[in-house]
């Protein structure tokens, strides 16, 4: 056996869980192959000495907003170099694929540039064709959900039309070639318009479909249902149930306020779980929030799509409106402080990236609001922001506990002030939780990175350090390896991470990227 990559001296976690062992693990071609003994007179291309380090299963995002920035940064060293191999976009109801009008995807391409990043040139249409423009173009394996937002666009287009028998049967029958073509499910973004106008009854029969195709509904929840807190998450639950779908829920923690808030809502998972509901979750370790910054704005500005609210951002009228409204999402611009900016692209603005709206506004010489409304008109709305969740710390840790709890960055590589999470989730994980607190064992944590979320996505033969599994390794150094990323100072790689593998090939080679772009999309499995 002449190998590709021979790896020898670490201890290896195999993802599921278990505890470390002693081996050697050998790359031919794509896959992986253990061996144990000794190894000197293995023949290989290249051999790496990891001893002193540790080898694990390459880390999977199980919520990523890297969809457009990739394309035209495929290294994608902000992910890669935290040891992710693979990413799931298309969350949060926001996707870009299918669309059959290309006037459609240009308008969606900038609303939501200030979440995904903006489009680069190029036209396509089905989610086979979108798909294809990773395929061993980018650096990472790109798994796909696609959105609910694409659905209605297609059929009731960008109001909030209620939808009608037909536009549910057109929408089915994009969802099932959707997933057809590759897609691993749907995805919901109940705070993001369009899809923010469904109804409850529309998701169950939406989630019946991905229900029998095996696929999984990943949800960003109503935020603002009811009292704010439990009720968006009953509702989740309560599609899941009437439809039969496996729900998995977006960035569990994240608008939690006080401390011991995790107790009920973690009863919710455990309660739907015996009754039989698969419920699963993520959520990462900062205390951070960010998002597009339309999300400032109440639904009736952004009813009907980006032209119209372009025209009611600059509207006197439409800014009088908001700012007698009590919708508490515009505590993002009546806050003094801790909403800041980023996504600046116009030579004029860059000045205000990273800094808090209140002192952008100083600088204008505006209020908040009016400054938020001008510099989104100037910007094309492709602005971000990056906020305090006013998260207790004890809330944050209590969900990573959970057995139930994955990790994924919700890391926008919008600007140069992006969250710290977008540079740190993974390596912080390892490091800060697990060795420096001793929250969970260095084991689970590369569980909730690796085997876990393959479980949940359908990837059997990635996600594991086994025997003919795809070679996505990492290796890393547990003494050292952490996030030194700050809301100051975000663009910082992480220590202790030198060496990346997808699909067998060296992405990040003693802590240099290669190049290399071997990703691959992980379509549905026939």
């Amino acid at each position: 056996m002449n190998l590709d990559l021979l790896i020898t001296g670490a201890k290896v976690y195999d993802g599921t869980g278990s505890d470390w062992f002693k081996a050697a693990v050998g790359v031919n071609g794509d896959s992986i192959t253990i061996l144990r003994g000794d190894v000197r007179d293995v023949p290989a291309r290249r051999t790496i000495d990891a001893t002193g380090l540790a080898v694990a299963p390459g880390f999977i995002d199980m919520h990523a907003h890297s969809t457009m920035t990739i394309l035209h940064q495929p290294e994608h060293e902000p992910k890669v170099r935290q040891g992710v191999t693979t990413e799931l976009i298309g969350v949060d109801g926001n996707s870009y694929a299918p669309f059959e009008d290309t006037a459609d995807l240009e308008r969606w391409a900038a609303f939501n540039a200030g979440l995904d990043g903006h489009k680069p040139d190029g036209v396509w249409s089905s989610v086979g064709e979108y798909l294809d423009l990773y395929h061993e173009r980018v650096a990472v394996n790109i798994a796909y959900v696609v959105g609910n937002s694409q659905l209605r666009i297609a059929t009731t287009g960008w109001s909030d039309n209620v939808a009608s028998e037909s536009d549910m049967t057109r929408m089915k029958d994009l969802l099932r070639v959707a997933i057809d073509e590759g897609a691993l499910g749907m995805s919901t973004g109940l705070t993001y318009p369009p899809g923010s106008y469904a109804s409850t009854e529309e998701l169950i029969e939406l989630c019946k479909v991905v229900r029998d195709s095996g696929g999984m509904h990943v949800t960003h929840v109503r935020y603002g249902t009811g009292t704010h807190f439990a009720d968006p998450f009953v509702e989740a639950v309560k599609i899941s149930r009437e439809s039969g779908v496996a729900l998995h829920i977006s960035h569990y923690a994240s608008l939690w306020r006080r401390s011991g808030q995790f107790k009920p809502l973690l009863a919710l998972v455990d309660d739907a779980r015996d009754e039989g509901i698969p419920v699963t979750f993520d959520a990462y370790p900062y205390n951070y929030g960010g998002s597009r910054a339309t999300v400032a704005l109440p639904d009736w500005m952004q009813n009907g799509g980006p032209d119209l609210l372009m025209e009611r951002l600059a509207d006197p009228k439409a800014r009088a409106l908001m700012r007698e409204e009590e919708d508490p999402r515009q505590s993002r611009w009546r806050s003094p402080a801790g909403w800041h900016l980023t996504g600046f692209r116009q030579d004029r603005n860059l000045e205000f990236d990273g800094l808090a709206l209140h002192e952008v506004a100083a600088r204008l010489g505006r209020d908040p609001l009016d400054a938020l409304c001008d510099l989104l008109l100037d910007e094309d709305l492709g602005l971000s922001y990056v906020g305090h969740n006013s998260n207790d710390s004890t809330n944050v840790r209590k969900i990573l506990e959970h057995p139930q709890c994955m990790v994924g960055s919700d890391g926008l590589l919008v600007g140069s002030f992006p969250s710290p999470r977008t540079y740190g989730t993974f390596p912080k994980m390892l490091g800060a939780i697990s060795r420096e607190e001793g929250l969970l064992s260095t084991s689970e944590v590369i569980r909730k990175m690796t085997s876990f979320p393959a479980q949940l996505l359908g990837l059997s033969d990635r996600g594991i350090i086994r025997d003919g599994a795809k070679a996505d390794i990492v290796v890393f150094d547990e003494d050292t390896v952490g996030s030194r990323a700050t809301l100051e100072t975000p663009q910082v790689f992480p220590d202790g991470i030198p060496y990346v593998i997808v699909n067998g090939t060296l992405v990040i080679d003693d802590g240099q990227h290669t190049g290399a772009t071997p990703g691959r999309a992980l379509r549905r499995a026939a």
